[in-house]
């Protein structure tokens, strides 16, 4: 895995001016932003509504290449935007897997893509980790993204993951703690990138 600092490429600015303000990233993270007040939250999709039209691609290439918190702010802004020329890059990132926390934020920009190249990548990523039992990383947001497009398209991937005893009943059921949760962990999955998606649908 390599980082570059943003000031590496002339581009030192973007951290203070996306990620870090107000913590932006931390309200990313998981969703938080659906847990503050009213006017707060619409204060904050507005503003994350504008920096995804305004951020450069020279900005957002500097982002992509930094740590965690840069990435999945990054990714956010891609989604909200629907800025369909990144699903590449975005792919690779998923698919490689190398920082925590960034995957929820290529889900969502892939679920906000909408397309049938999205769910394939989505499943790609299912079939890579899922096997890896050992592994906890995004699958959940994952899968609820591959399931929100399968809504989307009128298609049906992620049945074969949910299938029982399939790939995704054997990686919840890996940890004695999680046994038994495969059908609403999947539901929980989904409802989570649906309401992600929610503050930007048209």
């Amino acid at each position: 895995m390599s980082m570059q600092h943003p000031r590496e490429v002339g581009h030192e600015h973007v951290v203070a001016r996306y990620v870090a303000g107000e913590r932006r990233y931390l309200e990313l993270l998981g969703g938080n932003f659906l847990r503050l007040g009213e006017e707060e939250r619409t204060a904050f999709v507005g503003a994350l509504q504008a920096d995804s039209l305004q951020v450069s691609d020279q900005e957002l290439r500097a982002l992509l290449a930094y740590e965690w918190r840069s990435r999945l702010t990054a990714a956010w802004l891609v989604g909200v935007a629907r800025r369909v020329e990144w699903r590449e890059r975005i792919g690779s990132l998923l698919l490689a897997s190398e920082l925590t926390y960034t995957g929820q934020g290529y889900c969502f920009a892939l679920s906000r893509f909408g397309s049938q190249d999205d769910a394939n990548i989505l499943a790609s990523y299912l079939y890579r980790y899922l096997p890896q039992l050992e592994c906890r990383y995004d699958q959940g947001p994952a899968l609820g993204a591959l399931m929100r497009l399968d809504s989307q398209l009128g298609t049906s991937h992620s049945a074969r993951f949910v299938a029982p005893d399939g790939l995704w009943e054997r990686w919840v059921d890996a940890l004695p703690h999680t046994r038994g949760t495969a059908t609403a962990w999947a539901d929980s999955s989904r409802a989570a990138i649906d309401a992600w998606c929610g503050p930007w649908e048209a």
